[in-house]
């Protein structure tokens, strides 16, 4: 199958496929902290249910990549796990119990598992190695300009209507999003293409798993990936929880505004992320990114007023777009010629969840034994620890392929 390299346009309904489903997945997200909070759940309870539903993703995930890379039919793999997730958002919205929640979490964790790796495989697919990286930048720019329109809304709606109907909204989403799935031609994704191998004059069988586990590059960029996330991910549910003590009103707009902040600074320069990546190289523009975390965790520690907390976020949004962007770009690079392409993604997401799962468990701790401002020093330093691994020991990973076929890589 020809995937549609030479053809922009069979692209658009995957951008906005992207958009819809930040709409389902950014009402189900940080908003959940700030639910559970404000309906009488402590610190450390909202942490354990936010670190269940990221076990379960850590639980499915690298299997999630490997199925994802044997798969023929991602369409249907992405329309399935869309229901999982509407399935979680309705559970929200019945009155909270214990049992309601964790089967919520347990599903949005499963779906979570599924939909970011597979529509990246989607993506690979479509466009091929080479438009890749400035796809998939277009792709995170339409996610972001989803979760800003959500936050917005979802901001109005919460306040008006109080919090369940934020998982109405959220459910709803998925409308547009199986239309949007159901645009796209599935006959246009080369199935060899869309698992990290050339189709062309190339075996499509795909390298043993000990290749991976021997790409050091790979593993220590994993490491780094996993502080990072052990830092960032708490910080901004632990925001939403001190906001809304004694004002629980304030904290779904709050929680809003700072999501909007983060996403237009990532619908805005994702695209340029791409382009940027692919002609200057990864490294560069992956360490501005996670310098910024420490900053940002030892900024939240000397306010307390939610405008100044609101401007420290421009940090998480350059960041986090530099991280979503870039980070699967050196997956692509590691793999290219592989057929792991999702199995790595996989691995990445795995640890990208590990992290999540581990940080909102930490902070809550700290919260509770220290207060906010030890809690946020103490991610700040995870934060430092990783951008200083970064440094040392990931290379650049952008490869010039020679006429001959080699790549120059550095390994």
């Amino acid at each position: 199958m020809a995937n549609s390299e030479t053809n922009p346009t069979t692209s658009r309904p995957l951008e906005w496929l992207n958009f819809f489903v930040a709409d389902v997945q950014t009402g189900l997200g940080p908003f959940l902290a700030a639910y559970l909070a404000a309906s009488g759940w402590n610190p450390g309870n909202v942490g354990y249910a936010l670190t269940f539903g990221g076990l379960v993703t850590v639980a499915f995930q690298t299997p999630a990549g490997a199925i994802i890379d044997a798969s023929r039919h991602k369409r249907f793999l992405l329309g399935l796990n869309l229901g999982i997730l509407t399935c979680g958002a309705l559970l929200l919205m019945r009155p909270l119990t214990n049992a309601g929640v964790f089967t919520a979490q347990f599903l949005i964790g499963l779906s979570a598992a599924f939909l970011g790796p597979c529509i990246a495989a989607v993506t690979l697919g479509l466009v091929g190695t080479r438009r890749f990286d400035r796809q998939f930048g277009r792709n995170q720019g339409f996610n972001s300009a989803g979760n800003v329109a959500t936050a917005l809304l979802i901001a109005l709606i919460s306040y008006k209507f109080g919090y369940r109907a934020i998982f109405a909204t959220a459910a709803l989403f998925s409308i547009p999003s199986i239309i949007a799935l159901l645009s796209i031609d599935g006959d246009r994704i080369d199935f060899a293409a869309a698992r990290g191998i050339s189709s062309v004059g190339k075996t499509t069988k795909a390298e043993g798993l000990r290749a991976l586990l021997q790409d050091n590059v790979l593993l220590f960029f994993l490491l780094a990936v996993f502080l990072f996330h052990l830092s960032n991910a708490a910080m901004l549910p632990e925001l939403g929880e001190m906001l809304s003590q004694g004002r629980p009103k304030a904290a779904a707009p709050f929680m809003s505004a700072c999501i909007v902040v983060t996403q237009l600074i990532i619908a805005c320069s994702a695209a340029w992320i791409g382009k940027r990546a692919a002609s200057n190289g990864r490294k560069p523009l992956l360490l501005t990114g996670f310098a910024l975390l420490p900053i940002r965790g030892t900024l939240y520690t000397l306010t307390h007023v939610p405008t100044a907390l609101i401007a420290i976020q421009i940090l998480d949004g350059v960041a986090n777009a530099i991280f979503v962007v870039v980070s699967i770009l050196i997956i692509k690079d590691r793999t290219e010629g592989t057929g792991r392409f999702n199995l790595a993604a996989g691995a990445l997401a795995t640890i990208v969840g590990t992290g999540a799962a581990f940080s909102n468990a930490a902070g809550g701790a700290l919260i509770q034994r220290f207060g906010y401002s030890i809690s946020f020093l103490g991610l700040a330093a995870i934060g430092f620890a990783a951008a200083t691994l970064l440094y040392f020991a990931v290379p650049e990973t952008l490869c010039d392929k020679q006429p001959n076929g080699t790549k120059t890589a550095n390994n």
